[in-house]
């Protein structure tokens, strides 16, 4: 799974939490985006039939499963004057959607990095274009 921040405000740490209070930092990062990326398992066992996400980046209730991308102080910048953190909705994953992800493909999501404050994303947070399968970089 990854996670794309497009276009995140300038001299703020970004960092995807593990657990309660594990940090991951980004496997690419520019001034542009910063790239994510995780694995996560999946079991068929929700009473409604969609999938069930599970791994040490997955957060939340069975229902309503999130990854955070924490920023500032969350992300381990004791100086930074912003502490904040986003919610990458693990909804709108289907069953369908996971099995095109099969064979060295990825699912992907983008979200819009800089608030309307002008500081780092906070809360959940729209998708651009919600998740899709893409390509592993080579």
């Amino acid at each position: 799974m990854r996670i794309v921040v497009v276009e995140p405000p300038p001299n703020v740490r970004f960092a995807m939490q593990r657990g309660r209070d594990q940090l991951v930092e980004p496997v690419r990062a520019s001034a542009r985006e910063l790239v994510f990326e995780t694995t996560v398992r999946v079991r068929d066992n929700r009473p409604d039939g969609l999938p069930n996400f599970l791994g040490e980046t997955t957060q939340g209730p069975v229902f309503a499963r999130f990854v955070y991308i924490n920023s500032g102080v969350m992300a381990g910048d004791e100086a930074s004057p912003w502490t904040r953190r986003v919610k990458v909705p693990l909804s709108g994953i289907t069953w369908e959607v996971i099995e095109k992800a099969r064979n060295g493909k990825v699912l992907e999501a983008r979200f819009r990095g800089t608030a309307r404050d002008g500081g780092p994303a906070a809360a959940t947070v729209p998708l651009i274009g919600g998740w899709k399968v893409t390509a592993r970089p080579a």
